[in-house]
């Protein structure tokens, strides 16, 4: 490395250090703090100095942790130049909430400068009424591609996909595409996309023959034509894929873009990465949520409807819950004759249900990402028996030991371990079946499996623990 190099990396260090300052959440700097305070004495300058750095993300933020009064105070503040960005990043509840704030008018006019899919990923979350509302604001020429791409299922590739889409006849040079791209960003005619990846080579049909990204674009010579560089072999898209499969497909390809067709293989969109991280975010959060019994991210909800949505779950519990009772009211009169019964039997359960939650969360996440089969699901149930059985063996010796040693019989110690070693062998290979059997039926595995596993480890722990004390202690 030369001297001008070596000083040009050394200048580059603390640039470095402010970059890594940069990672921290903007309003972890006390500005909420300070916005708070300029809302209460009405200071609506000192309120846009500080919103004012902030970016878009940040402010939707701001809003979701203010309360009703001070939510409203701040939207009148930026009303003027709302930025239509911040209802994007919203959380659903308190989006509709700035929605009424502002007024559908003033929604309709800052939604003209968002993209397509942003528009549609806004509205699709409003109630019928408002979707109607906003819609009836919005410019003909606008409202028609917004309405069609509701029209599409919801979670499809219609709906998240980008209407404005760069394309290019096939007799097109390089030279004339750039020339085309730039008279199109000078003059504001059939405006550019604000970020776009691909330049997508269509037939008089307008269906796509391939796509010319954008770095081979630059360093190709204007006369060659875009038939020679472009990539024929494209991924297409139906409007109608499920917007998992699409994540799937940008995941296993590496895609940056990807175009989508309607039925007849026209091209009528674009979905693009961006647009990917939000759909991976969200169905992840969706399956970490419905693991624990939660349909969706309900902490800006009112208490009422929190209420609500948690209650059904709570109620499949409690009747799982009671038929667990039931099992353990078999053997009513076996634990009146040995209480050290009552006190142990929670073991030999806790142990079943958390052995097969581990199992469930591995199998769930392997379905979400397609990597397991009907060629290798077998082999990885019997894995997980194998690991049950080897762990449900470890845990008995503990286990048979602490029960030796708490209430000094040989006897109930070997109970509670043949117990620990058929449960945790059930909890393994249910934690596996189970999902892979819902997901074979069209029933989402992070909905319904945990409640199917703790059933089943609950009862086969009890009855079994239960039965070989009234067979062989008493």
């Amino acid at each position: 490395m030369n001297q001008s190099d070596s000083s040009s990396h050394a200048a580059l260090l603390p640039d470095e250090d402010i970059a890594s300052e940069d990672l921290v959440h903007d309003l972890e700097s006390g500005i909420e703090q300070e916005v708070l305070a300029a809302l209460d004495v009405q200071d609506a300058a000192r309120v846009r100095d500080l919103v004012d750095g902030l970016h878009f993300s940040d402010i939707a933020d701001l809003l979701e942790r203010l309360d009703g009064d001070h939510r409203s105070s701040l939207v009148e503040v930026l009303r003027e130049n709302f930025d239509a960005e911040i209802l994007a990043d919203l959380d659903e509840s308190v989006r509709e909430d700035v929605i009424g704030l502002l007024g559908f008018e003033d929604v309709a006019a800052a939604l003209g400068d968002l993209d397509s899919d942003d528009v549609v990923e806004i509205l699709e979350e409003l109630s019928d009424y408002d979707q109607k509302q906003v819609l009836d604001a919005i410019p003909d020429g606008e409202r028609q591609l917004i309405q069609e791409s509701l029209s599409y299922p919801e979670d499809s590739a219609g709906r998240m996909m980008q209407r404005e889409v760069v394309t290019v006849p096939t007799f097109w040079t390089v030279g004339d595409t750039i020339d085309n791209l730039r008279d199109r960003a000078e003059h504001d005619i059939n405006p550019l996309p604000d970020h776009f990846y691909s330049v997508f080579v269509v037939d008089p049909k307008h269906k796509p023959a391939g796509a010319v990204h954008l770095d081979t674009l630059l360093r190709t010579k204007r006369p060659i034509k875009l038939t020679e560089i472009m990539e024929p072999d494209i991924k297409l898209i139906p409007v109608t894929a499920d917007q998992e499969d699409v994540a799937f497909l940008f995941r296993q390809r590496d895609l940056a873009a990807a175009p989508v067709v309607d039925d007849a293989g026209r091209l009528v969109g674009v979905i693009t990465i961006d647009d990917i991280v939000d759909v991976i975010d969200e169905e992840h959060e969706e399956d970490i949520m419905r693991l624990g019994g939660v349909r969706g991210d309900d902490l800006y909800d009112a208490v009422v409807d929190t209420t609500k949505a948690r209650f059904s779950w709570l109620l499949i519990n409690l009747l799982t819950a009671i038929l667990a009772s039931a099992v353990i009211g078999l053997f009513d009169a076996t634990i009146d004759q040995m209480v050290a019964l009552a006190v142990l039997m929670p073991i030999v359960a806790s142990m079943g249900g958390n052995a097969g939650t581990q199992s469930l969360t591995v199998a769930v996440r392997a379905l979400a990402m397609k990597e397991i089969t009907a060629t290798n699901a077998g082999r990885l149930i019997g894995k997980e028996l194998m690991v049950g059985g080897i762990n449900g063996f470890l845990f008995a010796l503990l286990a048979g030991g602490v029960a030796w040693g708490w209430f000094g019989s040989l006897a109930l110690g070997g109970v509670i371990a043949m117990a620990m070693i058929v449960n945790m062998i059930v909890a393994g290979v249910a934690g596996t079946a189970i999902p892979i059997l819902l997901d074979k039926n069209d029933i989402d595995p992070a909905i319904a499996s945990s409640v199917f596993i703790t059933t089943i480890t609950d009862i086969v722990g009890f009855f079994v623990f239960l039965g070989l004390a009234a067979l062989l202690l008493l």
